[in-house]
């Protein structure tokens, strides 16, 4: 188990309905438990349906018992699941101490899809991060999940580059012996490689 350098460790994982960040958090948040840290999850979404808004906050300490929200510029850490969410996060919750984890794969809203919004370019949404926050990583993790068997495990790929992080208290180890508790058969193997391949990119970066 890693040590703690910053306490409380402030995390915010965003994406869209669907898309299985809201379960990265409970799973995340259930093993640092196990690990013996105090921690607060929260989350809220922005549409009930699948493909709305959907944010976690979770907060990390050593010792103190936290609230679950996280204040305006205080992220440490943004986990982001789709490249706009993530933007949208980092202007509410970054800083030039943030570290950014962001799959660019892009999943258009409705609006788009109906022509009566424009989407930013991906490559606008990266500099406007890498302006806005201290390290930005991308890491495809829908590519990543495909390799491994299945998209939806595209939330196990960015746990794994969440891993790689210095900062963040739980090492690939803890998560992957997690994992092996937790699934079995061809869903365990399945989210094993996306969990390799994730921890394998960020090694890249």
């Amino acid at each position: 188990m890693k040590t703690l350098k910053h306490d409380p460790l402030n995390l915010v994982i965003c994406g869209i309905g669907g898309q299985g960040n809201v379960l990265a958090s409970e799973l995340l948040g259930s093993i640092l438990v196990e690990q013996g840290w105090h921690v607060a999850v929260g989350e809220t979404y922005g549409a009930s349906q699948r493909g709305g808004s959907v944010m976690s906050h979770v907060r990390i300490s050593a010792d103190k018992e936290l609230g679950v929200l996280i204040g305006a510029g205080q992220a440490r850490i943004i986990l982001g699941f789709e490249p706009l969410e993530t933007l949208r996060m980092a202007r509410r919750y970054g800083s030039a101490e943030t570290e950014v984890i962001y799959d660019p794969r892009e999943v258009y809203p409705l609006g788009v899809l109906q022509g009566e919004q424009t989407y930013p370019d991906e490559e606008a949404i990266h500099r406007e991060l890498t302006e806005r926050c201290g390290r930005v990583y991308r890491v495809r993790a829908a590519e990543l999940s495909m390799e491994a068997g299945d998209s939806k495990a595209a939330n196990i790929a960015l746990m794994g580059a969440l891993t790689a992080l210095e900062s963040f208290p739980l090492s690939a180890e803890d998560v992957a012996q997690a994992l092996r508790g937790r699934f079995s058969g061809k869903v365990l193997a399945l989210n094993e490689k996306a969990f390799d391949l994730g921890c394998r990119a960020m090694a890249e970066t």
